[in-house]
């Protein structure tokens, strides 16, 4: 989803409670974190598919957030700094494990379809979920990123490249080698 699209989504924080904030009131730090915490968990789990380093790099967002508040740009999207937080610490997390990090525009839909109501349906997707889940972590960090913020979040290539401190020229080649990558494998594996 689109940062407008996310921003609608979450608890409404208005621009005074992000200077109140910003300007060291942990009670308005305390809204902004229970608004955020469903979309940053959501964004480290998917980069990094485990709950626990999930939630540690969860944590460790806000705690930089709360830490670097003074260099938040009001002119910016808070939900773009926020995730671009957490994207950062995650690829930072990856490239400390040394963990080798894994046509989608139209399959992905098809990946990953709605909830079915008949088991045989729902079995499959949780297949290929998995079966994707294991494709991307083929892909290094910064792939896998774009990825993730383009399929899960509907980030358009602007946003993708201020999340990711890349050029949006950078950000298509990136989305297009991973997606011919992604189809390359998921024929492999069939």
């Amino acid at each position: 989803m689109s940062v407008e699209k996310l921003e609608r989504t979450l608890i409404d924080i208005s621009p005074e409670v992000i200077e109140q904030a910003k300007s060291g009131d942990a009670d308005a730090f305390a809204l902004i974190v229970e608004a955020y915490q469903n979309p940053v968990y959501n964004l480290c789990y998917r980069m990094l598919y485990n709950e626990g380093e999930a939630e540690d790099a969860a944590q460790e967002t806000f705690w930089k957030a709360w830490s670097n508040f003074i260099k938040y740009d009001s002119n910016r999207s808070f939900s773009t700094w926020i995730l671009s937080i957490a994207a950062h610490y995650c690829i930072d997390q990856q490239r400390k494990r040394r963990v080798p990090e894994t046509e989608i525009d139209e399959s992905m839909e098809e990946i990953i379809p709605e909830k079915s109501p008949l088991p045989e349906i729902e079995v499959s997707r949780k297949e290929d979920e998995l079966r994707l889940k294991r494709l991307l972590s083929n892909l290094n960090e910064i792939d896998r990123a774009a990825v993730i913020f383009r399929y899960w979040y509907d980030f358009s290539d602007h946003e993708i490249a201020e999340n990711l401190s890349i050029s949006e020229s950078a950000v298509k080649s990136r989305l297009f080698r991973a997606r011919k990558e992604l189809a390359l494998l998921w024929n492999e594996c069939k």
